[in-house]
């Protein structure tokens, strides 16, 4: 192969967290619930979304695919980093470098169409009530779905193709505790300004694109909400919202910090800690905690599972 020919390096060795050795313990374990209440949340924000049938709805459907993303873009990441908190062998092969970075940077983007898919729907919902039924149906939820998935895998496949058809040639120690783009440009030998031209087009063609179209979207939903003359009104109208909001806040102030900034450096893996994995955990948290809805069905689920 053709990344084979132009690379001499075999194998990529992380310098992880950077820990105290007597933080080590303290940090694996904290790590280690975290994921664990990611696996826990999340598969169980799916298994209520396909198993409670008033939940079977294209706003739901859209949190069970966020849902599921979640879950697996966190688990390209935390079992690698937890095995290399206790290691000191923090090492990991060109392919699973390429492999990791590849489902990583496809999950990220699927993560962003789809809550910009979510301000959408919220906007029919709130804004064309009457033509919601009509305008939200099952195969056009598929559809952005689908769309969403094959836009995130596209992407990730040129810049996968970019960045691993570099030369590494002596160094091959990764300032991270993953295989991501700021810190494997670092160490190429090879003139970058291409890969980093291309990482910058997708991050503003998906990322910001995305988040204009959520921007729009809650715009033109305040502007319709203030119409309401109850006060009950719009509590309710934001209310649906609130949960799709907050997490969008968190996803996108993380992603334009880390990548949108010309060094990389120990706040950034701060960053990537909280988005790789404490936002997968509190997507679910969130909506659990602040959507009536999805407490009543965990509810149901939970009264005829004792019963």
């Amino acid at each position: 192969m053709e990344v084979q020919n132009v690379t001499k390096v075999t194998e990529f060795l992380f310098t992880g967290l950077e820990a105290n050795h007597t933080h080590v313990l303290f940090l694996f374990i904290l790590f280690l619930m975290v994921y664990l209440i990611t696996i826990i949340g999340n598969s169980g924000m799916v298994a209520l979304v396909c198993y409670t049938p008033h939940l079977q709805t294209p706003m739901y459907c859209f949190l069970g695919c966020l849902s599921m993303v979640d879950l697996c873009y966190s688990s390209v990441i935390a079992p690698k980093m937890l095995a290399d908190l206790g290691s000191r062998d923090k090492s990991i092969s060109f392919i699973g470098c390429a492999l990791q970075f590849f489902f990583f940077a496809a999950l990220a983007v699927t993560e962003a169409l789809l809550l910009s898919c979510m301000s959408y729907d919220r906007y029919v919902a709130i804004c064309r009530p009457l033509h919601y039924s009509s305008i939200m149906t099952k195969n056009k939820c598929l559809w952005l779905i689908l769309m969403s998935f094959s836009i995130g895998f596209s992407q990730s496949s040129v810049q996968t193709k970019c960045i691993f058809s570099l030369e590494f040639c002596r160094r091959n120690q990764i300032d991270h505790f993953y295989c991501d783009v700021p810190p494997l440009l670092k160490i190429s030998c090879s003139e970058t300004f291409h890969c980093n031209m291309v990482t910058v087009f997708f991050i503003c063609s998906f990322g910001v694109g995305s988040m204009v179209n959520i921007l729009v979207s809650y715009t033109l939903i305040v502007s319709s909400v203030l119409q309401i003359k109850s006060s009950s009104g719009r509590g309710r109208a934001f209310s649906t919202c609130s949960s799709h909001l907050t997490c969008v806040c968190i996803f996108y102030w993380t992603v334009f910090f880390i990548y949108l900034r010309s060094s990389f450096d120990r706040r950034d893996k701060v960053a990537s800690v909280f988005y790789t994995m404490v936002i997968p955990m509190l997507n679910p948290l969130i909506y659990s905690l602040r959507n009536q809805e999805v407490k009543k069905a965990f509810e149901e689920m939970l009264n005829k599972k004792i019963n």
